[in-house]
C-alpha cells in the first residue's frame, strides 16, 4: 500500500498537479452485539482505499477511491486533476513546509497489539455473554429489564506519501467492551446507564466481570432520582463525565474558528482563560495512547504542546491552511492525548472538601455555543451532603459560559479517565448555576 500511495502521487503529477499527497489505508472492524441472552448483531468489514489531495494551478481538491487497480487509478487521477482545474483559486492551499516533517520521535508507541489475530469469533461471542452474566448477577437482578452488551475491535494500517518528500506509515489496534442496562423504577420510569472500557492492546482492557457489574451498579443507583433545588452550587464532575465539558472548551482552540470569528477563544492567546489549576498539554507520544501518533494528518512531526499553563492559553490547533490565513505558524490540526497537571486528592477526599453540592456523573443533551462560549447541559448524578454521596438527582440543567466557568475551577483530582484520549480527572467547580425545581 505504501507503493500504491507513492505511485498515486507520481501519476497525479504526470497529469498536471504541482503538488500531491496520498493516504492509503486498510481497516478491519469486527463487532458483536448481544442482547438479553442472544446475539443480536454481528458485523465484520474490511475496507481499503486511497485519499488524494491535489494542488493544481493554485486550486485544491480532496478526492478518494476504493478501486486500486492501476488502470482505474490512472483514469481516476486524470479526471480528478481536470476537475480541480475547474475550481476557484485558493492561494492559501499547499503542503506543509518540509522542515515540519523532520524530528519525528523514535519512541515505540506500541499502538498495534501483535496478538490481534489470535482473537477468535467464539471468544468475542463468549465475552459478550460474560458481560451480560456479570450485569445480571446482582441482588437486584429482578429489577433489570434489559441488558445489551458489545464487543468490538479493529486493526488499521495507513501509509502517507507527499510529492515533496514525506513518507510515513502507522498501524494500530483497538479493543472495546461495553454493557448497557435498563431497570424498572417503582414510579414507572426506566433508568438506564452503561459502562465501557477499551484500549490499544487486549491486555489493557478490564475483565468483563467488572464492566458488567459496574454498568448495573450505575443503573441501579439512578432509581428514585429527583430534581435538585435550583441555585448556585459547587459541582464535583466525575472523571468519566468531565470529558463533555473539556471537549466543548477545546472546540474553541480550532484555528478555523479563529479565522472565521466564530470561536470564544479567538484572539485570546497569552490570556488567562482559567485559574492556575487549568494546566493541560496535548501529548501525542503517550505509549499505547488512544490518540498517539508520530506524525499528524498532514505529515508534520508530532511533539508535546501546552494548551493551557496556569490557566493561560498557550496554543491552538493550527493546520497549514488556516495557519497561512491567520499568518500563524502551524502546530497541528487536531488533538491527540491530553495530559493534565493532576491534583493530589482522590474523589473521596474531594467529596469531603465539597461538603454540600452536586456530583455530576453524566450529561444528558443540551448545547454549547462555540462562538460565545455559552452552554446549557442536562445533568444527572447525586446530591452531596456532608461530604458524602446522597440521593440521586436528575432532570436538571447547568448553564454558564466557559470564560467564567474555568476561573471557578476549585480542584483537579488525581484520577485521569483512562478510556478516553481526553484523560479528564475529577473536576470541582464553584458557584455553577443549577436549574432544578
Amino acid at each position: 500500500m505504501l507503493d500504491i500511495a507513492g505511485k498515486v502521487v507520481e501519476r497525479a503529477q504526470v497529469h498536471g498537479a504541482q503538488q500531491a499527497a496520498a493516504s492509503a489505508y486498510q481497516v478491519r472492524e469486527v463487532s458483536v452485539q448481544w442482547r438479553d441472552g442472544a446475539v443480536e448483531k454481528l458485523t465484520e468489514a474490511t475496507t481499503r482505499g486511497v485519499g488524494v489531495e491535489l494542488y493544481v494551478d493554485g486550486r485544491y481538491a480532496s478526492v478518494s477511491t476504493s478501486d486500486l487497480r492501476p488502470e482505474a487509478l490512472d483514469t481516476f487521477l486524470a479526471d480528478a486533476v481536470a476537475m480541480t482545474r475547474a475550481l476557484a483559486e485558493d492561494p492559501f492551499r499547499s503542503l506543509p513546509d518540509p522542515h515540519l516533517y523532520t524530528g519525528q520521535a523514535s519512541v515505540d508507541l506500541q499502538l498495534a497489539d501483535p496478538h490481534y489475530a489470535n482473537l477468535t469469533a467464539v471468544q468475542r461471542r463468549d465475552l459478550a455473554q460474560q458481560l451480560e452474566v456479570a450485569a445480571r448477577n446482582t441482588t437486584d437482578g429482578a429489577r433489570i429489564l434489559s441488558v445489551t452488551t458489545s464487543v468490538s475491535d479493529s486493526q488499521s494500517q495507513a501509509w502517507r506519501v507527499h510529492s515533496d518528500g514525506f513518507a510515513g506509515e502507522k498501524a494500530g489496534t483497538s479493543y472495546w467492551l461495553g454493557a448497557e442496562v435498563s431497570v424498572q423504577d417503582p414510579d414507572g420510569r426506566r433508568p438506564e446507564d452503561a459502562c465501557y472500557a477499551g484500549g490499544r492492546w487486549r491486555g489493557d482492557v478490564p475483565d468483563p466481570q467488572g464492566i458488567g457489574e459496574e454498568a448495573t451498579r450505575r443503573t441501579l443507583s439512578r432509581l428514585g432520582s429527583q430534581k435538585p433545588a435550583s441555585g448556585q452550587m459547587t459541582l464535583l464532575v466525575d472523571a468519566r463525565a468531565a470529558g463533555r465539558m473539556v471537549s466543548s472548551l477545546l472546540g474553541g482552540l480550532s484555528a478555523s474558528g479563529w479565522q472565521q470569528k466564530r470561536s470564544f477563544l479567538e484572539g485570546k492567546l497569552g490570556q488567562a482563560i482559567g485559574n492556575n489549576l487549568l494546566d493541560i498539554t496535548d501529548d501525542p507520544l503517550v505509549v499505547r495512547g488512544l490518540g498517539s501518533r508520530r506524525f499528524d494528518g498532514e505529515g508534520m512531526a508530532s511533539h508535546a504542546m501546552p494548551l493551557f499553563a496556569d490557566g493561560v492559553m498557550q496554543n491552538g490547533f493550527i493546520d497549514t491552511y488556516y495557519g497561512k490565513k491567520l499568518q500563524m505558524a502551524p502546530t497541528t490540526g487536531r488533538m491527540s492525548n491530553l495530559r493534565w497537571r493532576l491534583g493530589d486528592k482522590d474523589r473521596a477526599a474531594l467529596l469531603q472538601d465539597v461538603g454540600d453540592g452536586i456530583l455530576v456523573t453524566g450529561f444528558l443533551g443540551g448545547n454549547a455555543n462555540g462562538t460565545t462560549g455559552d452552554f446549557s447541559w442536562g445533568i444527572q448524578g447525586f446530591a452531596i451532603r456532608g461530604g458524602q454521596v446522597a440521593e440521586p438527582i436528575g432532570e436538571a440543567n447547568i448553564s454558564g459560559n466557559h470564560l467564567t466557568l474555568w476561573p471557578s475551577l476549585l480542584a483537579v483530582g488525581d484520577d485521569p479517565y483512562r478510556y478516553s484520549a481526553l484523560g479528564t480527572p475529577t473536576l470541582v467547580f464553584g458557584g455553577v448555576n443549577v436549574a432544578g425545581k
